[in-house]
C-alpha cells in the first residue's frame, strides 16, 4: 500500500468548480486519490452531495452554488480558510453552454450569460485565490487550471459562442501566467469531445462514427482529462506555466473538429 506521504499532492487542498459530474467529478476525484483534500463546488446541491459520496470521507467538502456569484466564492474561500487553513490548486471547471446554431444569429443575451460564466468567473475564481487575506496564492504560491476546449483552436459547428470563449480563457491562462510567475503556474487543458452529458449532443447516437475520426478511434473519458489536470498541478510539472494542453485523441492533426 502506497504510504500517503509519497502521494503527489499529500497535505494540498485544491477547489474544483462545477464537480458534481462529468469531467469535474473526476478531476476532483484525481486529486483526492493524489493525497489532496478537494472542496467541490456545483449549481445543485443534491448532485454535489451525491459527487461527495463517491469521494474518500474526511478529504472532501461541499459547498453549493453558482460559479458566476460573487457570494458564492467568498463563502468557498472562506470555508476552506476555516476548515482546512490553505489553498494550493484551483481548478476552473464550471462552463455552460445553452445554445445551438449558427454563430451569426446567436441570442447576444445568451452570448453575455456564456462569456459570464466561462471567461469572467474564471477570472474572478482567480482573482478570489490570488488575493484572500489568509489563503492567497499572492503570499503562498499555488497552481491554477483552466478548462478550455478544441473549440477554442478551430470552428465547431452549432458551438461557436462557446468556441469563442475557450479562445478567451486559453489567451487568460497565458496572461495570468505571465504576471503571477514565479510563485504561481496557470495552465489548461484543451479536450476534444468527452463522453459526459454535458457533451451528449455531440455524440449521442453516433458515436462510433464520430470516434471514428479520431486517430486514436475514440472518444474522451473524464478520467483522460483528469490525468492531464493531476500532472499539471503536481511537482512533475513545476516548470511548466502558460500552456494550454490539447487532449483530443489526435483530432486536430488530423485537420478535425469537434
Amino acid at each position: 500500500m502506497t504510504h500517503s506521504s509519497t502521494l503527489p499532492l499529500a497535505g494540498k487542498v485544491a477547489i474544483v468548480t462545477g464537480a458534481s459530474r462529468g469531467i469535474g467529478l473526476a478531476i476532483a476525484a484525481r486529486l483526492a486519490a493524489d493525497g489532496a483534500k478537494v472542496c467541490i463546488t456545483a449549481r445543485t446541491e443534491d448532485a454535489l452531495r451525491d459527487a461527495a459520496q463517491t469521494l474518500p470521507e474526511g478529504q472532501v467538502m461541499v459547498v453549493p452554488g453558482k460559479a458566476d456569484d460573487p457570494d458564492h466564492r467568498a463563502e468557498v474561500m472562506d470555508r476552506v480558510a476555516s476548515q482546512w487553513g490553505r489553498l494550493d490548486v484551483l481548478v476552473n471547471n464550471a462552463g455552460i453552454n445553452p445554445i445551438y446554431g449558427k454563430l451569426i444569429d446567436v441570442d447576444l443575451g445568451a452570448a453575455r450569460k456564456i462569456i459570464e460564466v466561462n471567461v469572467v468567473s474564471m477570472l474572478a475564481w482567480a482573482q478570489a485565490a490570488y488575493h484572500h487575506p489568509t489563503l492567497g496564492f499572492a503570499g503562498h504560491g499555488g497552481s491554477i487550471v483552466n478548462l478550455s476546449s478544441v473549440t477554442g483552436k478551430t470552428p465547431s459547428p452549432g458551438i461557436g459562442m462557446y468556441g469563442v470563449t475557450k479562445a478567451a480563457v486559453m489567451h487568460l491562462t497565458t496572461t495570468l501566467a505571465a504576471e503571477l510567475g514565479p510563485d504561481v503556474r496557470v495552465n489548461a487543458v484543451a479536450p476534444a469531445v468527452v463522453k459526459t452529458d454535458f457533451a451528449k449532443a455531440l455524440y449521442e447516437g453516433r458515436e462510433a462514427d464520430v470516434a471514428a475520426g479520431y486517430p486514436m478511434q475514440r472518444l474522451g473519458t473524464p478520467e483522460d482529462i483528469a490525468g492531464a489536470v493531476a500532472y499539471l498541478v503536481s511537482p512533475d510539472a513545476s516548470w511548466v506555466s502558460g500552456q494550454t494542453l490539447v487532449l483530443d485523441g489526435g483530432l486536430l492533426a488530423t485537420g478535425g473538429a469537434a
